[in-house]
């Protein structure tokens, strides 16, 4: 019964992907001619399409604050992570950025979405062959040092509620490695959109942006910490939330 409820907003969000075939062939003909800048901006084009669209049928709002901290070039976001909303809700959020995710291999197997947010520049983690993970870090370091933009979800699945898991260590070593900066994201809300009930809903998320951290020159101490540091940013950020301490 609860599938059924869903069966319509999943029909609607094919046919938005499908609609879109023309995005990614831009996409696609840019990415083979190295045009970066081009790419970039077509698949930022596409997430303005469908992330927003997207959140609006399900019904989901979102606070958005700290806007103001996002720097100019490649960046990356990391965040909590409670639901497959979120990444909608990152595109519609962030306007600024093209953003690929990194995301497991599973999220790539599903009819379209899959597809569309490999398409983006996504890398999809193989968690139990540690050498292919490996690889997959190594390639989303080469997509920063081209200039996109990655987010990446520490706890490395979806919590669907309001609470924190367990941080993976390791996963800052992408910007550090690229020296790009990190913009941690403290969200809540997106699971009432789905995981809560079974079908979708409609949603209040709370995104909350803090300032950027600087990559560039810091000390072998500074970097062993920066997991940590950027763990208890989110995590204080997310506490705030709970608290209503966000307006």
């Amino acid at each position: 019964m609860k599938i059924i409820r869903s069966i319509p907003f999943f029909l609607w969000f094919c046919g938005c992907l499908l609609r879109m075939s023309g995005m990614r062939r831009r996409i696609t003909k840019y990415r083979e001619a190295g045009e970066v800048e081009k790419e970039i901006a077509e698949i930022r084009a596409a997430e303005d399409f469908w992330g927003p669209a997207l959140c609006q049928r399900a019904g989901i709002t979102i606070r958005v604050k700290g806007l103001e901290h996002i720097p100019e070039g490649p960046v990356v976001f990391v965040s909590n992570h409670q639901s497959y909303f979120d990444i909608p809700v990152f595109f519609a959020a962030i306007r600024t950025k093209q953003m690929g995710f990194v995301a497991k291999k599973e999220l790539g197997k599903l009819p379209l979405f899959g597809e569309w947010v490999g398409n983006v520049r996504s890398i999809f983690l193989e968690r139990e062959d540690p050498r292919a993970s490996l690889k997959a870090f190594d390639l989303a370091g080469e997509y920063l040092e081209k200039g996109f933009s990655m987010v990446i979800c520490p706890e490395g699945t979806r919590s669907r509620a309001s609470r924190i898991g367990e941080f993976r260590k390791g996963s800052i070593r992408l910007a550090t490695k690229a020296q790009v900066p990190v913009v941690p994201v403290s969200l809540d809300g997106t699971y009432h959109a789905y995981e809560e009930k079974g079908y979708i809903a409609p949603a209040e998320v709370d995104f909350v942006i803090h300032p950027a951290i600087q990559t560039k020159d810091l000390s072998k101490k500074e970097v062993s910490e920066l997991s940590d540091t950027v763990e208890a940013i989110i995590r204080r950020g997310f506490e705030e939330i709970m608290a209503g301490k966000v307006q």
